[in-house]
């Protein structure tokens, strides 16, 4: 069976949350300090990603071929060696060509590595400070990743740029950069690239980027842009702003009509195999 996780509570009965956008309908907190949303906890393998043709972007294991999908473990790597996730209110515009990437976004929220201490459960939503920027370029088009850590961390108080990171854990920017660069070899494509020859940009660049795909949001939800099939439903917006305002009857009404969650499938042994490749 395919794995979602609706991010919902309508009452009180449903789930931990309330709809995804309508708690987090704010959002930046304060200056640099966003909410994300964990899709994929640390060193788990399941292509976890917010659903976003999908009425209220529930959170799905993405499917291929028919087959539920997991990252490959390219040595020395196992699973995601972040939290990984996505800040709400965010697109990155496939109409738009940034002139850092001189590419178009990839049609998705702005994603986010997480690398504090704590394993996230998929699902949380997390307050967290924004450290700096890569700008992985993905079959064509740009798809950022923050890189952040959540304010409750122990760590969060000693990290507050992307040289502290560089200083205090030694080796992670570069094992970030070996991991996007070669996470699909195993499935025959080729290494991806980056921008700025594979260097992280500040907290300053990486706040004014997560700032840009907002505006690129909120003109997806104002209709000044074509929505290309996403599904816009939202919770948090006026129906005087945004012609996808959503109720709290019509949320309500959306998750009676999921299909209730069935056995849960085992993990397939071959999720747990090492993928040995020459860097390029």
């Amino acid at each position: 069976m395919s794995c979602r996780g609706l991010m919902a509570q309508v009452g009180s009965s449903v789930n931990k949350h309330l709809c995804l956008l309508l708690m987090l309908s704010c959002f930046l907190l304060f200056q640099n300090i966003f909410h994300v949303v964990v899709e994929v906890p640390r060193w788990t393998n399941a292509k976890m990603e917010i659903a976003t043709k999908d009425p209220l972007n529930p959170i799905k294991q993405d499917v291929k071929k028919g087959n539920l999908r997991y990252v490959a473990n390219v040595f020395p790597h196992k699973g995601y060696i972040w939290n990984y996730g996505a800040i709400p209110q965010t697109w990155e515009d496939p109409g738009h060509k940034d002139e850092d990437t001189d590419c178009c976004g990839d049609n998705d929220p702005i994603d986010v590595c997480e690398i504090g201490t704590k394993v996230c459960s998929r699902g949380d939503v997390i307050k967290v400070k924004v450290l700096g920027v890569l700008a992985m370029i993905d079959e064509g088009e740009t798809d950022w990743k923050v890189i952040a850590i959540n304010v409750e961390d122990p760590e969060a108080k000693d990290l507050n740029n992307i040289g502290d990171i560089q200083r205090l854990k030694p080796g992670y920017l570069e094992a970030t950069v070996d991991w996007f660069r070669r996470y699909k070899v195993p499935d025959g494509k080729p290494e991806n690239q980056f921008a700025f020859n594979g260097e992280f940009k500040d907290k300053e660049f990486a706040i004014e980027t997560i700032k840009s795909t907002h505006g690129f949001w909120k003109a997806l939800i104002s209709q000044k842009t074509n929505s290309g099939g996403l599904n816009c439903k939202n919770t948090c917006v006026s129906a005087g702003d945004s012609p996808f305002c959503c109720s709290t009857d019509e949320a309500k009404a959306v998750i009676k009509g999921t299909t209730p969650c069935g056995t849960e499938d085992p993990i397939p042994c071959s999720v747990d195999k090492w993928f040995y490749y020459e860097k390029e």
